[in-house]
């Protein structure tokens, strides 16, 4: 019974390290992201928001009109929001281990803590995105509520879902070779015009419809799509592809941070 009671107090301890290194790497997160200073994590939060409304911008400006429904700021909503929770995810927690590095000397300190501590910050973050989008969108007139919940719940979900698989890959190989963080921000630009954020990847002509179905980011952006307008994606979305993607990678990353750990530390 003594060792029982003393099992459990070991373990909750444990618990308790782990809940306050979690906890101090987020609040270091928070001050070091901008400014140096806490509460330019506000530009964290106002940056999507400032992506989106610049395309909204551009398609009102040059009077282009959604490929599916009537409201142009759905069609630009339904398209960044998914991409900005997987693209976010997957650089900061890049970026997270990187500037965490110095810190791995301590023993309490992991690298799955820093990728963890990010993963916590950035789901909270984007929660905190979609919210006053909508609050934004109710204000103009816009009704951006999904005409199927479950769905957009679920889309949202799997893009958290490919934004951390693609991070843990990320802040690995970063930690291996720090120039991936450039390469990444530039490659995620293309991401960003290719994976079908202002366009349908289900329009597209052959070859590349099917092209685009092999792309995990459009499947996910179609799945958000698909919440919103009845039939759209109905012959190129495969949600079973976009969550097999991104749990294999997360596995994939786990599995090559467990067995290079050693190595990748002594790096620094």
């Amino acid at each position: 019974m003594y060792a029982t009671q003393s099992a459990t107090l070991e373990l909750r301890d444990a618990f308790r390290r782990q809940r306050l290194v979690l906890l101090a790497l987020m609040l270091r997160n928070i001050r070091t992201r901008f400014f140096g200073h806490g509460l330019g994590y506000l530009v964290a939060i106002a940056w999507p928001l400032v992506h989106t409304l610049i395309i909204i911008t551009l398609f009102s400006v040059n009077s282009r009109m959604a490929p599916v429904g009537e409201s142009t700021t759905l069609f630009v909503a339904t398209g960044a929001v998914p991409f900005q929770v997987q693209a976010y995810l997957s650089t900061f927690m890049m970026t997270s281990v990187l500037q965490s590095r110095a810190l791995f000397a301590f023993p309490e300190v992991k690298v799955m803590d820093a990728l963890i501590a990010s993963i916590l910050l950035e789901i909270l973050s984007s929660c905190a995105v979609v919210l006053i989008l909508l609050v934004v969108g109710t204000a103009f007139g816009e009704n951006l509520a999904p005409r199927d919940i479950e769905q957009a719940a679920l889309a949202y979900a799997a893009a958290i879902i490919l934004g951390v698989g693609i991070g843990f890959f990320n802040g690995t190989l970063a930690l291996a070779m720090p120039m991936w963080a450039l390469m990444f921000a530039l490659l995620r630009i293309l991401l960003w015009l290719a994976s079908g954020t202002v366009f349908l990847p289900d329009n597209l002509p052959e070859p590349y419809r099917t092209m685009q179905s092999y792309n995990p980011i459009a499947q996910s952006i179609e799945w958000m799509r698909y919440a919103y307008y009845d039939g759209v994606g109905a012959g190129f979305l495969d949600r079973a592809y976009v969550l097999e993607f991104g749990v294999g990678m997360i596995f994939v990353s786990l599995l090559l941070e467990r067995m290079t750990r050693g190595h990748l530390l002594s790096l620094r």
